[in-house]
């Protein structure tokens, strides 16, 4: 097998375990241009093996996530950048929504010095997390607990949000498509997300850079509903529209 063929079934595979791969990411990896790592990824689209977007690939499947324990390792040094900077952005005795999510996980991680916080979540990997910090209130939403990831889901976990009216809303997202609307894959999930959002005065957003361009089934909102993004590097020229269309604010880790 040659080096080319070598070189584009690693691409496919990357794109599979990561769902979507920029083509500056890949082309670092392997140590060639993105001009390379552009044509082959034209050329694969053509063949049906992924789907091209602008700035990279994407995998073909847009129904299911990647698999809880992959999330959980993956682009980890990202998403605790992006955990530290947003504990930065919360005061002391604030009240909290935290939605589910690996970065989520990270940032309520983050928060572990914090004085006084009332945290509401539907993760139970979140309340774990945070319930070992004797000064915060940790409240868990009722509802049916989705096996894969522990997180919390459905109509009653939606009334039950719909209680309280908080200062902050910690939200992921599985992907960013072109026009800023924010995409998941599971619409029992994103339901439970308006509700978190609806009922926060500020929503701040959580996400890696290799969200944008990742293609979901399921729409959420818009990035125009949200206040502020964190995330580990601004996602290119590509995105500087629709961000500032949007009018959110914008943090990066590095």
């Amino acid at each position: 097998m040659g080096k080319l063929d070598r070189r584009r079934r690693e691409i496919l595979e990357l794109v599979a375990a990561n769902s979507f791969m920029t083509i500056d990411t890949l082309a670092d990896h392997f140590a060639v241009t993105p001009q390379t790592i552009r044509r082959d990824i034209n050329e694969m689209a053509e063949e049906g093996l992924v789907a091209r977007y602008h700035g990279g690939a994407a995998s073909l499947s847009t129904t299911e996530n990647t698999a809880y324990t992959d999330r959980q390792v993956l682009n980890l040094g990202s998403k605790r950048e992006i955990a530290k900077l947003v504990a930065q952005h919360i005061p002391e005795g604030a009240s909290i929504f935290i939605n589910i999510g690996t970065t989520n996980e990270e940032v309520a991680r983050a928060l572990s010095s914090h004085k006084s916080l009332k945290i509401i979540t539907n993760n139970l990997h979140v309340a774990q997390i945070c319930a070992a910090n004797p000064g915060f209130e940790v409240i868990i939403a009722g509802g049916v607990v989705r096996q894969r990831d522990f997180g919390v889901i459905g109509e009653a976990t939606i009334d039950f949000i719909n209680q309280f009216k908080v200062d902050y809303a910690i939200v992921g997202i599985s992907g960013v498509d072109e026009d800023g609307s924010l995409m998941d894959f599971d619409y029992r999930e994103v339901r439970v997300a308006r509700a978190i959002i609806s009922n926060a005065r500020q929503t701040f957003l959580c996400t890696d850079a290799s969200k944008f361009g990742r293609r979901a089934m399921v729409r959420l909102g818009h990035l125009s509903e949200i206040d502020a993004l964190f995330t580990d590097r601004h996602p290119g020229p590509v995105w500087a529209d629709v961000i500032r269309e949007a009018d959110v604010s914008v943090y990066t880790a590095n």
